[in-house]
């Protein structure tokens, strides 16, 4: 043994706490609904074998919009923007949005798209964002297609995260955004990234001083060994089997390491001092409950400010598998508020 656990880092765990588990929480009756709804989709797991149809089934599930669409006969400013590469890493790209009508230098939502670090893009998520947030808030949104595992492992994509993240507040005045009001964000696996990113950011020194980071069920811990991850094996779309096989596309042989930086899984990271104001949402029957609310406990031991919700009854993705929900509903609004709060900009009633 190297210390290093590798591909099976996810069966190596302690018996403990297997023998004590409980039945996952109860699901919201509207969102075990629309789960059912879903027939042997919601019943599908990643595997290595299986990434290519996987990936494929994301794609039509989440189509990637033209930039015409999501201009919406000229409502938002959408450009697609180039980074330049270094010798190590290739140009990166960026998707910029904005209300078109907004004027002075905007606050900017700096967002890292879900998908497991092996799926999903930055324009497909853009909808929603402009819709829920860009519009409403009065927000630019700057959207990240950083490289996926498993052609880039760790830390290609933190790296693009990153030389996007300086290259965006660089051109500030170019872009018409405040360097002074970035929030980092992300979902899911974004919400990993987005904390590394935050992570990488303040101990760099190199960056923006964030005025926030919003963390939504974000995938943090490559062990896989805390009790949500074990109790809600088998729940909703997104479970402790997928995300093993996510994290070790992504980490390869390190997964599992004793040595891991934080900047690879922050939940590794041993001090969470010096980081800007938190919201952390997941959901209570799902893997990343107890990686996140630990996350939360560390920050607020730190000094720190962290706002936590865990919404009883919800899966992975909830709100995007059952955005009606009112449960669903209410995550959005509370986010909102939330994002609203910490950019001063007030959400219209």
């Amino acid at each position: 043994m190297t210390g290093r656990q590798g591909p099976a880092a996810s069966e190596q765990f302690d018996a403990s706490i297997v023998g004590s588990v409980r039945p996952a929480p109860p699901l919201d009756a509207e969102l075990a609904a629309a789960l059912a709804a879903l027939g042997d989709l919601s019943g599908a797991r990643l595997t290595a074998e299986n990434l290519a149809v996987q990936r494929a089934r994301d794609t039509a599930s989440r189509p990637r919009p033209t930039a015409d669409e999501l201009r919406a006969d000229g409502r938002y400013v959408v450009e697609e923007l180039r980074v330049p590469g270094t010798e190590d890493r290739p140009d990166a790209a960026l998707v910029y949005a904005r209300p078109a009508d907004a004027t002075g230098p905007l606050p900017v939502l700096y967002y890292l798209h879900g998908g497991g670090m092996i799926m999903g893009n930055a324009w497909s998520v853009l909808p929603r964002i402009l819709r829920d947030w860009s519009g409403p808030l009065g927000l630019a949104v700057v959207s990240v297609e950083y490289r996926l595992a498993p052609a880039t492992p760790y830390p290609g994509p933190l790296e693009d995260c990153h030389a996007g993240l300086l290259w965006t507040v660089d051109r500030a005045d170019a872009l018409g955004i405040d360097a002074g009001r970035v929030v980092i964000g992300g979902k899911s696996a974004g919400g990993g990234l987005a904390a590394a990113l935050t992570l990488l950011n303040r101990d760099r020194g190199d960056g923006p001083a964030p005025v926030g980071q919003l963390l939504l069920c974000p995938m943090l811990d490559d062990r896989l060994d805390s009790p949500s991850a074990h109790q809600c094996a088998g729940v909703g779309l997104w479970d402790r089997a997928s995300t093993a096989v996510a994290w070790q596309a992504y980490l390869r042989d390190e997964c599992g390491a004793s040595d891991l930086p934080p900047y690879a899984a922050p939940a590794r990271a041993t001090d969470l001092g010096g980081l800007p104001p938190t919201y952390i949402d997941v959901g209570s029957a799902e893997t990343f409950r107890d990686e996140n609310v630990d996350y939360a406990h560390g920050i607020w031991r730190a000094g720190g400010d962290a706002e936590l919700h865990v919404w009883p009854g919800a899966f992975h993705g909830f709100d995007s598998v059952a955005p009606a929900a009112a449960l669903s509903r209410e995550a959005r609004d509370t986010r909102t508020r939330w994002l609203g709060r910490i950019l001063g900009r007030a959400r219209p009633q």
